[in-house]
Order: C-alpha cells, then sequence, then structure tokens
C-alpha cells in the first residue's frame, strides 16, 4: 500500500467516526487562489496530484480526481499506484463530481467541506445539487487537513514595497478609486481574501506563493478606514509605519471572520463570489445586505495604467533578449546530446536571471519535448526529464517576473527535420494566432466572440485544442488574472482598453507532440465610425517565430505581411541590446518570408 493509500485510508477513519460519507478536497486555499504555499497543497498530500486544477472525492469505498483536459496525462502519471481513479472532465457524458456524487448516494447522506477553501458560488451549487437529493452538506469539517500531521505552517516571509513608479498610482489613490465604486454600488464596505487584489490595492508584494509575489492578508475598505488582517511579522518597520501613517489599521490575519461578525448594522458589504471563501461569506451577519459581483480592485487592476503599459513595453524588450539568447543557445547545444527539458529549462532561467531587475519565474517553465509537449502543463521532474535529439519539436512556455511587468510566452521549436503534418499544425496554429492579432472589434465584445478569431484556420481543418485562446495577466502580479479571458465559455466579461490578455492557440496529438505559439496582447481604442467604437491588438511580446516551421504557401498575402511586420520589429527592438553574433542569428530568423 502506497502513502497516499495509508493518507486516503486515515481520512476515511476520521470520516467514519463522524457520519460522512464523502468528503470533497479542493486544490484550492482561503484565498481561492491559482497556486498555493505548500500549507494549502492537501490535495497532493493525499493523493500526489500536483496540477493547479483538480477536485479530490473520497467516499468509504472509493477515491477519484476530477481534472480538466489540460490534466489528463499528467493526472494519470501522477495517480499511478494510489488507488485514485481519474475522471477526466469536459468529455462526453462525464458528469461533475456533484453530480456524481449526487447521483451515486443515498437520501440522508454528509457531504463534507472544509468551507474555507471553496469559493461562495461553489458552496451555494453544491448545496442546490445536493438539496434536490436530500443529501446534507456539511461546510466546516476539516478531515483532508487533520491527516496531514506535518503541515507546514503559513509562510511568514516580509512583504516589500511596490514603487509608485512602477504603476503610476499611488496607495492612496488606489484606495480611493474603491471607495468611488462603493458609492456607485450603493455599498458601505468592500471585503476581499484575493490575495493579488490585495498586493495590488496595497502596492506591496511579497514571497509566500511561487511564481506569484502576494502575501497571505485579507482586507477591508469602508469610506472611513481600511483594515489589512496579516501577520504582523511580515510588515518591516518602515511599512508598518508609513501604513499607519495611512490610517491602514493592521489586524491579526485570523481575526478576519470575528471582524466580520461584528460589522455595524448599517453595513452594506461588496463582495466576490467567486473569490472569496464560504466561510468568509457567513461571517457577515445575515442581516447585513450584501451586493456581489466581479472583484472591485480586480476590475480596476485589470485595465493597466499609462505608466504600467509603457513599463510592460519594456519589460518585453528585456524578456525578448533573454529568449534570444536561449533560442541560439538551444540550436547550439542540442546536437552535443546533452540537454534535457530539465537543464533547457534552468538554462532559460539562468539567462533571464542575468537581469539584475529578475524576480523570477511567473510560472513552473513548462519545457515539452515531442510527446510531452502534448501535456498541456507538463511539468518536467528528474524522472520524466528526456534528452532533447536534433529532430522533432520542443515547446518551451515560460515567463518572468520584474517590478516592471510579468511576462507570459510559448515557441515551438524545430530542433531537426520534422514530418510535414508537424509544419501544416504549426501553420493553421500561427494563422489562427494572427487572426486573433489582427482582430478588429467593437465596443462591448467578449472573449467568447474572439476565441473563433483563433480557431477558425484549425477548426476547418477538423482541428481544436482543450485550453482557453487568452488570460489576463497581471503587473509584477499573477500570471493568470481576470476579469477577462478569451475562451469558449462566455463569462460576461467586455475586453477593454488597457486589458493585457495572452494569445495561446494550440494543437496537441496525443503521444506525438504538442504546438503553442504565445504573446501577449495590449487592448487599444482602434478609432470611431459612424457604427461606434471600435478597438483592436498591440502585440507586446518580441520574441522570433520559428519559420522553419512555418508553410509559406498556407499563409495568405495579409498573414504574411502581419509574420514579416513582427519579426522586423522584433528585430529593431530587440537587435541593439544584443552582441554581434546573437544579432546576426536573429537577422537571420526574423528575415522576410515571401
Amino acid at each position: 500500500m502506497s502513502d497516499y493509500s495509508d493518507r486516503i485510508q486515515n481520512l476515511r477513519t476520521k470520516m467514519a467516526a463522524n457520519g460522512i460519507d464523502v468528503c470533497i478536497v479542493p486544490g484550492s486555499d482561503a484565498h481561492i487562489s491559482e497556486y498555493l504555499a505548500d500549507h494549502w497543497k492537501i490535495r497532493d498530500y493525499l493523493c500526489g496530484f500536483t496540477g493547479s486544477a483538480g477536485t479530490l472525492v473520497v467516499g468509504v469505498d472509493y477515491a477519484c480526481l476530477w481534472t480538466d483536459s489540460r490534466y489528463y496525462l499528467q493526472a494519470d502519471e501522477e495517480l499511478e499506484g494510489t488507488g485514485v481513479k481519474l475522471i477526466k472532465e469536459g468529455l462526453p457524458d462525464v458528469p461533475d463530481y456533484i453530480d456524481w456524487i449526487s447521483a451515486n448516494l443515498s437520501p440522508g447522506s454528509k457531504v463534507a467541506i472544509n468551507a474555507t477553501c471553496f469559493p461562495v458560488e461553489k458552496v451555494r451549487s453544491m448545496g442546490r445539487a445536493l438539496r434536490q437529493k436530500q443529501i446534507q452538506l456539511e461546510t466546516k469539517y476539516t478531515f483532508a487537513e487533520d491527516v496531514w500531521e506535518t503541515r507546514p505552517a503559513i509562510p511568514d516571509t516580509p512583504v516589500k514595497e511596490h514603487l509608485d513608479k512602477y504603476s503610476g498610482r499611488t496607495r492612496k489613490e488606489k484606495i480611493e478609486l474603491v471607495r468611488q465604486l462603493l458609492k456607485a454600488k450603493e455599498s458601505t464596505h468592500y471585503v476581499t481574501g484575493a490575495l493579488d487584489e490585495i498586493a495590488w490595492l496595497m502596492n506591496l508584494r511579497g514571497d509566500d506563493i511561487s511564481y506569484n509575489p502576494v502575501f497571505h492578508a485579507f482586507l477591508i475598505i469602508s469610506q472611513d478606514y481600511v483594515s489589512l488582517f496579516i501577520n504582523p511579522n511580515k510588515l518591516t518597520s518602515v511599512i508598518g509605519k508609513k501604513l499607519s501613517n495611512e490610517n491602514i489599521r493592521i489586524n491579526l490575519y485570523q481575526h478576519i471572520y470575528n471582524h466580520l461578525n461584528d460589522l455595524p448594522d448599517h453595513a452594506v458589504v461588496y463582495i466576490d463570489p467567486n473569490r472569496n471563501n464560504w466561510a468568509l461569506f457567513e461571517s457577515i451577519p445575515h442581516s447585513i445586505p450584501k451586493i456581489e459581483g466581479t472583484g472591485l480592485v480586480t476590475q480596476l487592476k485589470a485595465i493597466k495604467t499609462a505608466t504600467e503599459i509603457e513599463n510592460i513595453r519594456q519589460t518585453m524588450v528585456q524578456d525578448g533578449v533573454a529568449m534570444v539568447k536561449f533560442l541560439k543557445w538551444l540550436e547550439e547545444e542540442v546536437p552535443s546530446g546533452k540537454v534535457t527539458e530539465l537543464s533547457a529549462s534552468k538554462k532559460l532561467s539562468q539567462i533571464r536571471a542575468e537581469n539584475p531587475e529578475f524576480q523570477g519565474e511567473s510560472f513552473s517553465t513548462i519545457s515539452g519535448y515531442a510527446a510531452h509537449g502534448a501535456i498541456v502543463h507538463y511539468h518536467v521532474t528528474p524522472e520524466s526529464d528526456v534528452k532533447l535529439e536534433s529532430k522533432g519539436i520542443y515547446l518551451v512556455d515560460s515567463g518572468g517576473q520584474y517590478p516592471t511587468g510579468t511576462t507570459d510566452i510559448t515557441r515551438t521549436i524545430a530542433l531537426g527535420p520534422v514530418p510535414q503534418q508537424v509544419k501544416k499544425d504549426y501553420t493553421l496554429v500561427l494563422k489562427g494566432h494572427i487572426a486573433l492579432a489582427k482582430a478588429v472589434f467593437p465596443k462591448g465584445t467578449r472573449g467568447v466572440h474572439l476565441d473563433a478569431f483563433a480557431r477558425r484556420p484549425l477548426w476547418e481543418a477538423r482541428l481544436n485544442y482543450g485550453h482557453g485562446t487568452g488570460h489576463g495577466i497581471g503587473f509584477f502580479l499573477n500570471v493568470h488574472e481576470g476579469p477577462q479571458s478569451i475562451r469558449s465559455q462566455d463569462n460576461g466579461i467586455a475586453i477593454q482598453p488597457g486589458m493585457i490578455t495572452s494569445n495561446e492557440p494550440g494543437v496537441y496529438r496525443t503521444m506525438e507532440y504538442g504546438i503553442r505559439i504565445e504573446n501577449l496582447i495590449l487592448t487599444r481604442e482602434a478609432g470611431e465610425s459612424d457604427f461606434g467604437t471600435f478597438f483592436d491588438f498591440e502585440t507586446l511580446t518580441l520574441c522570433p517565430i520559428d519559420l522553419s516551421l512555418v508553410s509559406e504557401d498556407m499563409l495568405s498575402a495579409e498573414e504574411t505581411e502581419w509574420l514579416n511586420n513582427y519579426h522586423t520589429r522584433v528585430f529593431e527592438k530587440l537587435a541593439p541590446l544584443l552582441d554581434k553574433d546573437v544579432q546576426a542569428w536573429l537577422k537571420e530568423k526574423t528575415a522576410p518570408v515571401s
């Protein structure tokens, strides 16, 4: 029996002692974060799955993990030998875990969750579905956490200031903007546990979570006060004094729930039900009105300031220089037979780190050769590491954190001869990428409308991909942020000027290869007409696209023009910062196609 089997059995023992039939363990924390500090990796501890999206369901005689198409292959590998069955979300006739539980439990059964790790909206939907089958949802149990006797503590690393010169707005100005929105929403208090919201609003950054420069805290803003709930050991005397001088109250992290319970009777609370946990919401007295919607800070920070936009343009130059150096190194070193997925990933990080402004990676680099490239969120380990050979293709998806912005870029590179099918697939992905990059659209257009631009060339060839086409990106913050997205599902959010979003169509052939081309794009105004205001995109990322994989006869004249113009700009922006030999290499890689 594996360690994971033992842990799940211990969980079952605790469940049985309390009359619980099913325990649901999410891959989340009290802040509904995508990436977690070790303290919150309870699901990982129980079953070994490390993907950022996945839910473990443990019953009396079964344990199942639900995850989406990004993680099918990874989950197959990580769950082997654990006794946990993989359920592939998104496939035809595969129910979500709540529907499955509802169908497989008898009336009167009990389902347990830790409500601090589930968003408000999710608990509501679970409750509705289970009540229909007369199944009881218990929200205050911590069985899964109790199994982990050696659970790490919440990090207490100090926070750092993020200077106003990077964002273009002071803490005071940001707080005032939130207060204006509160008035417009006829609310008195804004409550948030979203870590990127708090870091952005406070102009502070932290090191609590790998890749995301955030810190564990909760925040309440009213017209009269600001209360930050945080471990005070995280605040240096200088920062603590500044916050005090700005009338920002410091409270203990764990006191947020009691504070909410004591809100005044006249309060009207604005809260985002998708980014705050159920226990937080339930701590607010039921008599106090609540207005729900997309987080006020999320709305503000999605629209980058002119200062942030100019900073990110400069960051793209620096990050592009690192990428070019890496790609040249890769081309030269792979024939030696000494380069592996892991060593290539480490080399890219080392090259980025030559920039003194580099603060670390913005996510774990996806370094996938051949069949591993087909695993959308592949994470290379010493056990999975393979050598890069002078044939086939290599997919590298990476990013950096800088005080002047966050980057996220994917390139698919030919390491030698490739079949014609690879070139065809690659060119179709490129055509979709260009179609989105060139899109012009009216004000009010949502991401779901733009998603088809990138997919159409693939659909016409009867190809598709399972992930979204684009996600918002933070400014020296989370690599994935909302509220906007470009995907097949409609989230109701219009794409607005100032938003920075990824453009990343792909194709993945299981056990063969994966292809993705990703740049970041800035929404900007494109003019007005009798038919209203129109927007388009500025491509921010600066890095060559592998022309050796392009079937030029598949490109239209307009697509060829875009590609040549893009490469001209890449060379003009990056060449002045490169040594002559690297300049010559880049000149060749950005040569115009006919």
